[in-house]
């Protein structure tokens, strides 16, 4: 079942008997899903399974639904944060899907990474990106070949193994809830109530939605967990940089006639991201998350784009960094580039920086032998 399919599908846009069956073949086997993350958090909330400390701060940056809510540009803002402060750190992410390891075996032995990883290693200077999709033993192995002193887990919300110092969550305006209901039957990965184990709230593309929407969720989320910080951000396009590492400034998309493509959770919001700098879309081509591309999947996007008279075929920076190799080894005559974003608090901003800094300020001198 692919995503466009499935999606439409727990939104109840697919009707007819056929859609009907199915979502309530969905909904049956969501009983089942909750039963099992209901118990698993009751016996961690007991302390009858296990959370492993490490000597660092964990910092986790995760979710309650599956897609794309802004984890990424929100850790990296983390390590902005941190790398400002000269505090020694590590990112830890899982890494790659099961179904893509194939493809993950192949970058690595040619030296590259694909997806977050790949972005990651990209955005943060010194690349001290940990892939293990046991996240204790990453945790531990940043610690003992960085000497971090703090751990920025990556989808770490539901990784409840490695106890962490904050939780930090975020939500996607456009769809914050996923459907209201859980795997399958809609996108959440646990109850809302989860979040009262959450410290902050991010609310991802508020540009996206309207204001009413907006203060809606923020009393949704404080009803869930008063104690918890909420906060807003838009993801901005900073440029879009081509396979020759040229950069076309946001002003200079402004018209251009733009052929999309992308294998992420949540498409609509990258199109209507381009949407936002004034180019035209006359076209775009939706993949699955976590997509494995080939080359004539890239040829089939050429084509299409050629067609429509596009000025510049445009993706994402995570489909870029499993796109790249077979771009820059061919040639085009319509140029292919990736969007950069960054992640810009529209308020709150302070409330989250103050809660990270008396963290820091609580917990660092436990750690001090990793000073460096």
């Amino acid at each position: 079942m692919n995503q466009e399919f499935y999606r439409k599908l727990i939104s109840g846009r697919s009707n007819g008997f056929g859609g009907i069956f199915l979502r309530f073949l969905l909904c049956f086997s969501a009983v089942g899903y909750s039963l099992i993350i209901r118990l698993r958090n009751f016996l961690y909330s007991k302390g009858w399974l296990k959370a492993h400390k490490v000597n660092a701060i964990v910092f986790s940056v995760g979710n309650i639904t599956t897609g794309g809510t802004g984890k990424t540009p929100l850790v990296i803002w983390l390590y902005n944060l941190l790398h400002q402060r000269n505090i020694r750190y590590a990112i830890l992410t899982r890494g790659y899907k099961t179904g893509n390891q194939k493809r993950a075996t192949s970058n690595q032995r040619r030296g590259t990474r694909t997806d977050e990883p790949a972005i990651f290693a990209e955005s943060c200077a010194d690349d001290r990106v940990i892939i293990n999709p046991d996240r204790v033993a990453g945790a531990f192995e940043a610690v003992s070949k960085f000497g971090a002193k703090v751990l920025i887990m990556d989808d770490g919300f539901q990784h409840r193994r490695l106890a962490r110092d904050l939780d930090i969550v975020t939500i996607d305006a456009t769809l914050p809830f996923g459907y209201g209901k859980l795997l399958p039957a809609g996108l959440l990965r646990e109850p809302i109530t989860a979040l009262k184990r959450a410290h902050a709230a991010i609310i991802t593309r508020c540009n996206q939605t309207t204001e009413a929407k907006l203060a809606e969720l923020e009393q949704k989320l404080q009803q869930i967990n008063g104690n918890m910080i909420v906060a807003r951000s838009i993801h901005t396009p900073i440029c879009a940089k081509s396979a020759e590492s040229q950069e076309i400034s946001v002003e200079e998309l402004k018209g251009k006639r733009i052929f999309a493509f992308c294998g992420i959770g949540n498409p609509q919001a990258f199109l209507s991201t381009i949407k936002a700098t004034g180019a035209e879309l006359v076209g775009s081509k939706i993949y699955d998350d976590h997509y494995h591309y080939t080359p004539d999947d890239l040829s089939e996007i050429y084509d299409q784009a050629k067609v429509l008279k596009a000025d510049l075929i445009l993706t994402t920076q995570k489909d870029w960094s499993s796109t790249q190799y077979a771009i820059r080894n061919t040639q085009y005559e319509i140029p292919f580039a990736y969007l950069e974003i960054e992640l810009k608090f529209t308020s709150g901003e302070d409330k989250l920086t103050a809660l990270i800094e008396n963290t820091l300020a609580d917990k660092m001198p436990k750690i001090k032998r990793y000073a460096g």
